[in-house]
């Protein structure tokens, strides 16, 4: 498959027609408990959003790390720059978007989300082996040769959120439930105030996805249409970075263009001070 013909989504029977292609990675990009998952993808490895995948020189979670640092562990699994990467999750479609948006943002053209994860994949039938997703390329396998090209405009900062919220072309979404969104449930990470951005505009992930599996592009073209209001700029965001790519994956499908991530999401936003926050 070339740049030309990938696109963000990618089904589990097409997975599976392309298992054995030479130049295909797969990776686990679960979180949390999940990514000590007993069955895996056959030769799927482990992209470790939570671990070394993250800049651990800041206390927000899931934040993006270097272009060196990244283009260092992609090589490590095995990437070149001819590679075909398919990124799944075992909860379903959750934390694999983050992945996908991070490859997405190293100028990795063909990079894709497997549709429903591995609940699907399994409720498939599909072939699954034991044990969790290796960290590393397989003995013997060449280091990839992976060149990453940081494009950051992916990725938007507190102050950019700040002034975008005053922008009629910008709709900030917050993939959020909507009682954390309305201040009504609490936030699971001590210390956060509850609420949301003045301004900001509640989607929750679950959505713009049912049983894990993506609506389709007209759906997603409808929801954002009534979501944005006509503003073709869209900043998405939630409680660490990770559903907020979710959103990201979804504005992709619908055909929305000038789409950024913030990256500190209300892991920054929420915390005390004086970064404004309504109920």
């Amino acid at each position: 498959m070339t740049s030309s013909t990938m696109t963000p989504l990618v089904t589990v029977s097409w997975l599976h027609d392309h298992l054995h292609d030479d130049n295909l990675i797969i990776l686990d990009a679960s979180i949390g408990d999940f990514r000590h998952a007993s069955e895996k993808i056959p030769g799927a490895l482990a992209m470790d959003i939570d671990g070394e995948f993250s800049d651990h020189s800041t206390d927000v979670p899931h934040t993006m790390i270097s272009a060196e640092a990244f283009q260092e562990l992609a090589r490590a699994l095995g990437v070149t720059d001819d590679s075909t990467i398919v990124i799944y999750d075992t909860q379903g479609m959750f934390s694999a978007a983050r992945g996908w948006w991070m490859w997405k943002s190293m100028g990795c053209t063909t990079v894709a989300v497997l549709d429903g994860g591995f609940p699907t994949w399994k409720a498939a039938g599909l072939p699954t082996t034991s044990g969790a997703p290796r960290t590393e390329r397989e003995d013997g396998t060449p280091e990839g040769t992976f060149h990453a090209q940081y494009h950051p405009e992916f990725f938007v900062s507190a102050q950019d959120v700040l002034a975008a919220l005053k922008d009629d072309h910008t709709v900030v979404l917050d993939a959020r439930s909507a009682g954390r969104f309305a201040g009504t449930d609490p936030e699971p990470r001590e210390g956060l105030r509850s609420g949301h951005m003045s301004g900001a505009v509640n989607l929750p992930f679950t959505e713009v996805q049912q049983d894990g599996i993506m609506l389709s592009p007209d759906q997603l073209s409808a929801l954002f249409d009534e979501k944005a209001d006509g503003a073709p700029r869209t900043i998405t965001s939630c409680g660490s970075g990770v559903t907020a790519c979710v959103l990201a994956l979804a504005a992709t499908l619908a055909g929305r263009e000038d789409i950024a991530v913030y990256d500190g999401s209300w892991s920054e936003w929420g915390r005390p001070g004086e970064l404004p926050v309504v109920q």
